[in-house]
C-alpha cells in the first residue's frame, strides 16, 4: 500500500485548510497546515503571484516536501484597487477593540473607508494566485504550478453571515445576492476566486497524472 505524500499548505489559516484538504487528498496527498512554530514568511512581492511564489518555495525548501501557497485579497474599485495585496494586514494600523479579530478590524476599516459610497459604486473582486512548488533539493523536481482566479461582486454596507472568513461577510456574490459568509462551503467553492484557482490546480495535477 502506498502511503500518502505529505503536502504542506503554506498557511496557519484553518479556514483555507478546510477548503483545500479534501480536493487535494484525491491526488494522494496528506494535506497539513504549517507547523505552529513555522516563522512568518515575509510577503515582499508587489503582486499576488509574487507573494504566492515566495511562500510556496520558502515552505517547500524549509520542510522538504511539496507545498501549496496562495496569496489572495480583495480589490475595491472605489478605493483604487485597495486593499489588494495588503488585504490581510489592512487594519493593522487601526486601534484594536476588545475581543475583535484581525478579520473584524479589516472589515471595520473597509466599511469606514466606504462610508457614503453608494451601492452602485461598491464594485469589488477577490483575486487569488495559487502556487504548488517542490523542494529545490529534489532531483528532477516538477515545474511549479501557477494558477489564478477571480470572483466579481460588490461590498455590502454591513457584514452578514457566519460562514467563511476574511472579507466574506462583506462581499456580495451577484449570482445569489448573498455574502460569501452566507454561502455554504460548496456554494462558495463553486464561485470563489480560490475555488476557481483550485480547479485549475487540480486540472494541472490531473494532466500530470494521466
Amino acid at each position: 500500500m502506498t502511503l500518502p505524500q505529505t503536502l504542506i499548505l503554506a498557511t496557519h489559516n484553518q479556514g483555507k485548510v478546510k477548503e483545500l484538504r479534501e480536493p487535494l487528498a484525491r491526488f494522494g496527498f496528506e494535506v497539513k497546515s504549517l507547523p505552529d512554530d513555522f516563522p512568518e514568511v515575509a510577503e515582499t512581492g508587489s503582486t499576488f503571484e509574487e507573494n504566492a511564489l515566495i511562500k510556496a518555495h520558502a515552505v517547500a525548501d524549509a520542510l522538504g516536501v511539496p507545498a501549496v501557497a496562495d496569496d489572495s485579497g480583495i480589490e475595491v474599485d472605489a478605493l483604487g484597487g485597495a486593499p489588494g495585496v495588503y488585504s490581510a494586514r489592512y487594519g493593522r494600523d487601526w486601534p484594536e477593540r476588545e475581543g475583535e479579530s484581525a478579520d473584524g478590524r479589516n472589515n471595520r476599516k473597509l466599511l469606514t473607508e466606504l462610508e457614503g459610497v453608494p451601492s452602485a459604486r461598491r464594485a469589488a473582486r477577490f483575486r487569488c494566485c495559487m502556487v504548488m512548488a517542490y523542494p529545490s533539493s529534489w532531483k528532477d523536481r516538477p515545474e511549479d504550478i501557477v494558477v489564478s482566479g477571480a470572483w466579481e461582486g460588490r461590498i455590502a454596507e454591513r457584514p452578514s453571515g457566519s460562514n467563511g472568513f476574511g472579507y466574506d461577510p462583506l462581499f456580495i456574490d451577484p449570482s445569489t445576492g448573498r455574502t460569501g459568509a452566507e454561502l455554504t462551503r460548496e456554494e462558495k467553492m463553486a464561485r470563489s476566486h480560490r475555488g476557481k484557482a483550485l480547479a485549475k490546480l487540480l486540472e494541472a495535477l490531473e494532466r500530470r497524472r494521466s
